[in-house]
C-alpha cells in the first residue's frame, strides 16, 4: 500500500509550476522531469525514479529505463533486500522490472542471471514473480514459464499451503496471486499437460469472475486454447475486439433485452479522466473530500477500490468513465445533489446499465482501463502502482 506521503514531491512540484506531461512526443521530457524532481525531493526519490523509468520505457529508451532501475537498486533507499531490517518488498519488484527490461533489450543471459539471483532470494511478492514468469512466457519458453508460475505461487502462499480458490482469494496479495494461478493454467494448457488440482482452482477462480452474459461463459480451457492465444498474440487488440463483436451478434433478443434492462455489470467504480477531474474540482469543490486533489492518487484509488471489491467476492466489476455534465444530468433527472456519494453511486450504476462502463480487470496485456494506451500490467495494473 502506498504511503501517505507518496505524492508529496509531485504536489510540491506542481505548486512550483511543474506538471507531468503525456503523449508520445513528451515522454522523454517527462522522464527527464521525473529524474530532476527526484533530486529536488529526496523523500520521494523512489516514487519519482519509478515514474522516470516507466516514462523512459514507454519512450522506447529501454537502456535509460534500465539505468534508472539499477540506480534504484543501488541506492537502497527504502527498498532494502527482502523484508529485513529497514527494508521492504519493493526491492524485488524493482528487480523484476529490471529483468523485464533486460529481456526487452535481448540481453538474455543477463536476464537469466538476474532471474536466478531473484529466485535465490526466495521473495514473496506475487507481482514480482508474475513479471519474471511473464518474461519467460513472452519469450516462448513455456515450460520454464510454467516452473516460474508454480514457484511463485509456492513462495507467496508458503510450502504446504493448499492452493484453492478460497486460499487465493483470502490471501492479502490475492489479486496478483490469482494472476499467477491463472498464468500457470495458461502455460500448462499450451504445454498440453493434464489438469491438476491447481488448474481446478484456476477454473473456479475464473468462474467466479466470468462474464455475466447468460449461457455465454467461456471456460478457462477455451480462453487459453493455444490457437486462440496465438491469434491474439499475432493480431493484438483487433482479435479481441472481433471476438466481442462476434459474441454480440449471436446474442438472442431476450438476452439483449435483459442486458439493456438490468445491465451486465453489478458493481461500477467511477473514474474521472484528468480533464474532467480538474473540471469537477473547479465546479464541485466538495468533491475533494471524496477524491482528493491529486489525479494520480485518484487513479490508484480506483484500482484499489476495484481490487478490494474483488477480494470481497463482488463479481462483474467495471470502471465508469465519468463526466461532470453526465453527473449533473443524472442528478437533475433523479432529483439528487451531485455532491452526495449516493448520487455518484447511482450515476456509476447508470453508466453500467447503459453499457458505458469498461469491464474490470482488463487482460494484463490489454489496454489499461484509464485510457493511457499502455498495457494494463504496466499501468494501473502494475504492482508498483498499488
Amino acid at each position: 500500500m502506498p504511503s501517505k506521503s507518496r505524492n508529496t514531491g509531485k504536489k510540491k512540484a506542481r505548486k512550483s509550476g511543474w506538471s507531468p506531461v503525456s503523449g508520445p512526443s513528451t515522454l522523454v521530457q517527462a522522464a527527464e522531469d521525473y529524474e530532476r524532481l527526484a533530486e529536488q525531493y529526496p523523500e520521494e526519490r523512489e516514487e519519482l525514479l519509478m515514474e522516470a523509468a516507466d516514462a523512459w520505457r514507454d519512450a522506447g529508451e529501454s537502456e535509460r529505463a534500465l539505468a534508472v532501475y539499477e540506480r534504484l537498486l543501488g541506492l537502497g533507499l527504502g527498498l532494502g533486500q527482502g523484508e529485513g531490517e529497514g527494508g521492504s518488498e519493493r526491492y524485488d519488484l524493482v528487480d523484476a522490472f529490471r529483468i523485464s527490461v533486460l529481456w526487452d533489450l535481448q540481453r538474455r543471459e543477463e536476464a537469466r542471471a538476474g532471474a536466478a539471483a531473484f529466485r535465490a532470494r526466495h521473495p514473496r511478492d506475487a507481482g514480482a514473480w508474475m513479471f519474471v514468469a511473464e518474461c519467460f512466457e513472452e519469450a516462448d519458453e513455456t515450460a520454464t514459464a510454467a516452473e516460474w508460475y508454480t514457484a511463485g505461487i509456492t513462495h507467496v502462499l508458503g510450502a504446504g499451503t493448499p492452493v484453492t480458490a478460497d486460499t487465493v482469494e483470502e490471501h492479502p496479495d490475492g489479486f496478483d496471486l490469482e494472476s499467477l494461478v491463472i498464468g500457470r493454467h495458461r502455460v500448462r494448457r499450451l504445454l498440453g499437460v493434464p489438469h491438476d488440482d491447481w488448474d481446478e482452482a484456476a477454473d473456479e477462480l475464473h468462474e467466479r469472475r466470468a462474464s455475466p452474459l447468460r449461457g455465454r461463459m467461456r471456460s478457462l480451457d477455451e480462453m487459453h486454447d493455444p490457437i486462440r492465444l496465438r491469434r491474439l498474440k499475432e493480431e493484438g487488440p483487433k482479435a479481441l475486439e472481433a471476438e466481442i463483436r462476434e459474441l454480440a451478434e449471436v446474442m438472442e433478443p431476450e438476452e439483449e433485452e435483459h442486458i439493456a434492462r438490468t445491465g451486465p455489470l453489478r458493481a461500477c467504480v467511477l473514474f474521472w479522466p484528468a480533464e474532467e477531474f480538474a473540471l469537477l474540482l473547479q465546479r464541485r469543490p466538495k468533491a475533494v473530500e471524496a477524491y482528493g486533489d491529486d489525479h494520480a492518487a485518484h487513479l490508484r484509488q480506483v484500482e484499489r477500490s476495484l481490487r478490494e471489491l474483488s477480494d470481497e467476492g463482488a463479481p462483474h466489476l467495471a470502471v465508469g468513465r465519468a463526466t461532470v455534465a453526465g453527473l449533473q444530468a443524472h442528478a437533475e433527472a433523479e432529483g439528487g445533489s451531485p455532491d452526495t456519494s449516493a448520487t455518484r453511486s447511482a450515476y456509476a450504476a447508470e453508466l453500467a446499465r447503459r453499457g458505458q462502463a469498461t469491464t474490470w480487470p482488463p487482460p494484463r496485456n490489454g489496454p489499461c482501463w484509464c485510457g493511457s494506451g499502455r498495457k494494463y500490467k504496466k499501468c494501473c495494473g502494475s504492482p508498483a502502482m498499488n
